[in-house]
Formats: structure tokens, sequence, C-alpha cells
């Protein structure tokens, strides 16, 4: 099942175990448990502090736990940890083992204080890029505290636990047999989430900072090119975001990104990440900007929670979000089959009917995955013809199980009250309306900005983009944007990032000449 050069990636991984781990699995008599005892065993041959049981007694088969010797199990996999989750795998017996985990003093503290029993189960699909971060973050919180147990479970091989539980989406987390979460989540975010206090501690610490040289609201690409072109300047530069990476982290492939000849979302997100903290730059993480001032004294960012960061300048690069149809029942059964990820989500919808809204090269490459998936595929688009790059339109009719549908304008997402059964549609050619029979439904619409918080603050297209001129200055004074919520044409990583870089140029020209007093100028 593993190759030798896994293999030896494995040998090399497991030197740093610290105390011997047990494998206990449960199995039944399926060949998907047989294939789970072929992944433990090899696994177990390239440690020898690692032994396999094969007496388990979980509720599912097959699973396994993974615990240091002689303790008790608080991390269970339910399912083959392959593809995206074997590195959540190999992190859960190193850190059972007792190897550190690459998280800060004061988040594991924050973990190792948090009162009370928690019990949380991870849904998850192998082709999710998003599921092991939420798995990786629970699992370390199962080693760390105690009273906190952790099961990923795999929801291909579940189904009848799928359709019992309703879930739709993933990942989806459960705690305590309650919905939790749905969506990317680190320790950050579900420690935040378990902390009701946690706002207001942010806030007091958030309001005790010093002004700022150059702030950037936005931790994407755009973003994290401005700070560390803002740092490389030596002065002070903070970068606020709601989550950093942003969209980047629901992106899977990325093969147009120059001189990285292929690459993941997180992967790239990641590496932003790591580059910004090898400058001294303020990341201040999970905080959503609300509301931007010019005052006599700078410019302010008012955030969610209360919080008010001071600059001498600050850079917007907030970035977009997918589009919504904006039509009755998308709200109501968003995640209940009505998705934005098929990469994510579509094997939850294995043997379904789905449909796909949007022709462009995003909605044609998502009905094309999820025609290998799916029983059929229904691709329908506003235009009088698909949008989409002539090599992905051909592939995309020569597949027997897709149906194409042009000039139609949707109109509501149809339910049970519980999840998806139906879509409704007008024939813009005749105005006929039509009814489809499915269970799952793909939006791949484009993308919209993240500026509803600036309106009336400065100025705006009709799309609701960010005005800047050819320096990335917008309407407003020491204030400047880069990246994807920009009028900025071709909203691409690489483009972003070059935006970033200028917008913060910008701002350090403008810090240089606003410094200099008027007279000296005359």
């Amino acid at each position: 099942m593993l190759d030798s050069t896994i293999k030896s990636q494995l040998k090399s991984y497991f030197e740093r175990i610290v105390d011997p781990i047990v494998l206990t699995a449960t199995v039944d008599e399926s060949p998907n448990s047989a294939q789970m005892l072929e992944l433990l065993n090899e696994v177990a041959e390239q440690s020898e502090k690692i032994t396999i049981k094969t007496d388990g007694q979980g509720k599912l088969a097959p699973s396994f736990t993974v615990a240091k010797e002689n303790a008790a199990a608080r991390i269970t996999f339910a399912g083959l940890p392959m593809g995206h989750e074997m590195t959540s795998f190999i992190l859960a017996i190193l850190q059972a083992s007792g190897y550190p985990p690459k998280v800060d003093a004061e988040m594991i503290e924050r973990v190792r204080k948090l009162d009370g029993t928690f019990r949380f189960q991870t849904f998850i699909s192998l082709s999710c890029h998003n599921c092991p971060d939420v798995v990786q973050a629970l699992n370390l919180m199962a080693v760390v505290n105690p009273n906190i147990e952790h099961e990923m479970i795999d929801g291909a091989l579940f189904p009848e636990l799928v359709e019992q539980l309703q879930i739709m989406a993933v990942p989806t987390v459960l705690l305590n047999g309650e919905a939790f979460g749905q969506g990317r989540m680190g320790v950050e975010e579900i420690i935040a989430k378990l902390d009701t206090s946690s706002p207001e501690k942010d806030a007091e610490k958030l309001n005790a900072k010093d002004e700022f040289d150059v702030l950037i609201v936005g931790g994407g690409p755009a973003g994290s090119a401005a700070a560390i072109y803002a740092a490389r300047k030596g002065i002070r530069t903070g970068i606020v975001a709601e989550r950093f990476g942003g969209q980047v982290m629901d992106t899977l492939g990325i093969e147009n990104f120059i001189s990285v000849k292929e690459t993941e979302g997180p992967k790239l997100a990641q590496a932003l990440e790591e580059h910004v903290k090898t400058y001294e730059v303020d990341i201040m993480n999970l905080q959503r900007a609300d509301a931007l001032r010019k005052t006599d004294q700078g410019i302010e960012v008012q955030l969610v929670n209360g919080a008010i960061l001071k600059s001498k300048s600050v850079i917007l690069s907030t970035g977009a979000r997918w589009r919504e149809m904006n039509v009755p029942g998308e709200t109501q059964y968003r995640n209940k089959g009505v998705a934005y990820c098929p990469h994510c989500d579509g094997p939850l919808f294995k043997g379904k009917r789905v449909a796909v809204i949007g022709g462009g090269n995003s909605g044609v490459e998502a009905a094309i995955d999820l025609a290998g998936l799916v029983s059929h595929v229904t691709l329908i688009e506003f235009d009088s013809q698909l949008r989409a790059d002539a090599v992905l339109k051909a592939k995309l009719f020569s597949l027997p199980n897709v149906t194409v549908i042009v000039s139609a304008l949707t109109k509501e997402v149809l339910g049970d009250g519980k999840k998806v059964n139906g879509l409704h549609f007008q024939d813009r050619t005749n105005n006929a309306d039509h009814t489809i029979e499915l269970e799952g439904i793909f939006v791949q619409i484009g993308l919209l900005p993240n500026t509803e918080w600036l309106k009336g603050t400065l100025d705006l297209s009709p799309r609701g983009e960010i005005l800047v001129d050819n320096k990335g200055q917008t309407s407003l004074p020491g204030v400047f944007a880069a990246g994807d919520c920009t009028t900025v044409p071709y909203k691409q990583i690489i483009i972003a990032m070059g935006d970033g870089a200028k917008a913060s140029l910008a701002a350090f020209d403008y810090l240089i000449r606003s410094s200099v007093p008027e007279h000296a100028m005359s």
C-alpha cells in the first residue's frame, strides 16, 4: 500500500517518537478493514516503538485509536487516513508519543485550561484540503487536554451514519453529539468558539497596542506581500486578518504560480505566513474589521469585537469570497445540499444527482470532477453559451452523465426542510419554468469583494470593488488597497501579490511625504 519512498520518509519521521505508541484497531470482515490493517502493519514496520492490537471496541469498523502505551486513547481514526489525512495520522503518532507540537506556549496553555468534557467528531472526505487542518487541531487538543477526545470519520466509508446525521458538507464537526462547526478551523478558532470570554480578552490586548506605521487589513497573498515589503522598510507593521491565507485556503490545485510548477492553496498559505513571520510583523489573526475612520491623529480600524487599532497608513487587502445565487432556499439549505467546494464535498454525493451553477472555468471543472463521483450532473449557465476554455468544454461534452442547460435563470432551491431535493429554474428564451430533482447544488458563479463594511467610507465601484489608482491609492488619503477587493482586473494570486507590494511601496512613500512639514516643501 505504501511505496518505498513513503516508507523511507516514515522511518525518518518516526525517529522523533518519544514514548512507545499503540494502534488499536476495531475491524470486521469487510475489505475496508483488511485495507486498514494492511496500512497499520506497514506503518508499524517503520518503527520498533509502534505496536498494533486488534481487540478494539470502537462503534465503527474499520477504525483505530492512537495512544501512548498504557495510556487512555483519545484519538480515533474511523477509516483509512490516506491522501491529505496521512499527515494527520503521522502527527497524531508523534504528538501522542510526547513529541512537542509546533504551537506557541500560550495556545497550549489555553487548551490545557479548557474546563469540561469535550468529545469531538469530525466528518471528512479524503479529497478535502481543509479537513486535515481541523483533524490535526482537534487531535493536538486531545493530546494536550485529557478531557478532550477526537474521532475523525471518513464520510465515504460510513454513508448510513452520514445520512442519519444529515452530514452534507466537510469538514463538519460535532461536539458531544451536537453541531459545532463547519469549514476550516485551527486550534485558535476552536478555542475562540469554546471560550466565550475570548473576544473581550482579545479586545483588551488589541486596544493596548501602539500606533502602527502601516496596518494591513487582510492576510491573503496581497496582504502578505504588503506586510513583507513594509517590514523590510523597518517601519512598524501590523496585519489584521479574519483568516490568514484568505481564499487561497479554499483553493485546491494551483498550477499557474510562476516558478512553482504546482502546489495547493493551504500549502501556499502556510508558506506565506511563515515568510511574513520571518519579519517583525504584528500578526493579529481571527480578527474581522468592522469600520474605517480618518481622524486628525491618523487612521483607525475598528474590529467586530470593539477593539480599535490606530495607524498612520492602512492597506486594505480583504479579498473576495464565493458569490452566492441569492435565491430563496440557498441560505436555508447551505451545507444541507448547497455547497461551494466540489473537491471537498463531492464525495458525500457519490451516486446522487447534482447540479453545478455556472459555466465558467470553475463551473465546468467542477462538473467534470463531480461526473466521476455522482450519478448525474446538470450544469446550468445563465448566458447563452459556456464561458469556459475550449479544452474544458470538449472534456465536459464527452461525458455521458452530464447535461448542459444554457440561458437558464436559477429561481429557487427546493428542499424537504432538512435537505435539498430539487432546483427551480426559468428558461430565458421562452420564460418556461422547469424543476429538476436532485440532492446537491454546487455554486460556481464567481467572486464578491469583501468590502461591505467600507460603504460610505471610500469610493467603491458599482460591483463593490475599491476604486484605486495606479499606485493602489484609494479616495481616502493614506488608505491604499490591493488584490481581489479592488478594481484591478484579473483576480489572480500572482497579480494580488504584485498589487500588495505596490500598495506597500506607495504607503511608504506617503509616510515619507506626510512626515515632511509643509513649509519645507514650499
